[in-house]
């Protein structure tokens, strides 16, 4: 664990930026930027790594912003990094750029569900693949994992308990894989079984990893291609964004190995034409490369310790508990053990800490008694929410 690392400790002040981040915790939670302390958006309190600014600084020295040609390094790097990193090789006719993950999401709804056509969560989730696939016109279904031993765990049981909830009109299942806000990294036997639920009910598998360069020591990201069988459904989705907090660039990559499936997808993009902006282009052929690699290294070796400051924090105030985080940077907390309603313990996070925070309940069923804090920040930062936090459920020690 590191203590103390300069790329990581600098606290940036990113008020008046045009910081969603920052810019808008006052008006959506109430939370001052003067003294408040942002936890809420998933992305980082860190500069990327020097690899990407040093390709960012070519392009302003040279001065010219046209159409980008010859993505052939782009490809090759994408290759590269999943070979390297996570024993994936990826088919370079098979991956296509998206405006992010979000209108990754969106297109895969739109390619391969109509109208009416039920698109199935495992929930709580990432809250905005329930928005997308409602403005979509789409029958959200929510399936609501079980816990066991605080986690959450897609077993046998619980997929016999999906089995009865769908009702035959579904056609997309949306994994999120490492889990957010849970922070799971699923085992093989458990993608297994969600590969196993897809084929039984002729769903189109949509595995959105774009955490799994953020896993933690004792774990191991298992990309969904690992498992058999799954191959002519399965969409995967991919991105340098979260990974190297680049999130305003606006790039990600659905990789469709199957080629009917790649056709309809490929029909979609043509239809609305869409293609990437050269910026995210420039920054992912960067942040793929060893200097990149390197980067994250440093960076998973610092949230390990931002996780256990953390954690000791929450363990510390009586009836809060955090789920073991085995990927991501985001905590997600429970506070049920407190007996307050949620409007309670959220107004303390909010108003007597000064913390904002996401809300369980955006994160669909089963979530009602949570909140998720992001601990990418400096290490400062993370231990003065951590006292804050103590004070203000300082009643209940």
């Amino acid at each position: 664990m590191t203590d103390h690392d300069p790329r990581f400790d600098t606290i940036i002040d990113r008020r008046g930026t045009h910081c969603v981040k920052w810019d808008m915790m006052e008006p959506i939670y109430g939370v001052p930027p003067e003294d408040g302390i942002a936890m809420w958006v998933a992305d980082m309190e860190f500069r990327p790594p020097e690899v990407i600014q040093d390709a960012l600084q070519g392009m302003l020295d040279h001065g010219i912003y046209g159409y980008f040609g010859d993505d052939s390094r782009y490809i090759e790097a994408i290759r590269w990094w999943m070979s390297e990193r996570h024993g994936w090789d990826v088919d370079p006719e098979a991956i296509f750029t998206t405006h992010g993950l979000v209108n990754g999401t969106g297109m895969c709804i739109d390619a391969f569900t109509a109208p009416g056509d039920g698109v199935v969560l495992l929930t709580p989730v990432y809250h905005a693949f329930a928005r997308v696939i409602r403005a979509s016109g789409r029958d959200l279904v929510e399936l609501e994992m079980p816990i066991e031993e605080g986690r959450y765990v897609l077993s046998e049981e619980a997929f016999e308990a999906f089995d009865a909830q769908l009702k035959g009109h579904e056609r997309m299942l949306i994994l999120c894989s490492p889990h957010n806000p849970g922070g799971r990294v699923w085992t093989r036997e458990e993608l297994e079984r969600v590969a196993a639920f897809a084929r039984r009910h002729d769903l189109v598998l949509v595995s959105d990893e774009i955490h799994h360069d953020l896993v933690y020591p004792g774990h191991r990201h298992v990309p969904m291609t690992a498992i058999e069988g799954i191959e002519d459904r399965l969409v995967m989705m991919t991105a340098t964004t979260k990974t190297f907090n680049i999130a305003g660039s606006h790039t990600g990559n659905v990789t469709v190995p199957d080629e009917g499936l790649r056709a309809r997808f490929a029909a979609r993009m043509a239809a609305l034409g869409m293609s990437p902006n050269s910026f995210g282009l420039f920054m992912t052929t960067a942040a793929y490369s060893p200097r990149g690699a390197a980067w994250v290294d440093g960076l998973m070796d610092y949230l390990d310790g931002n996780r256990r400051l953390f954690d000791r924090a929450v363990e510390n105030v009586p009836g809060l508990r955090s789920m073991p985080l085995e990927a991501t940077y985001l905590s997600w907390v429970d506070f049920a053990g407190t007996g307050m309603p949620r409007e309670e313990f959220t107004r303390r996070v909010e108003r007597d800490a000064r913390i904002a925070v996401n809300h369980g309940p955006t994160f669909g069923k089963g979530a009602d008694t949570w909140l998720r804090f992001n601990i990418a920040a400096p290490r400062a930062q993370v231990a003065e929410a951590c006292e804050r936090l103590s004070a203000a459920f300082g009643d209940l020690q």
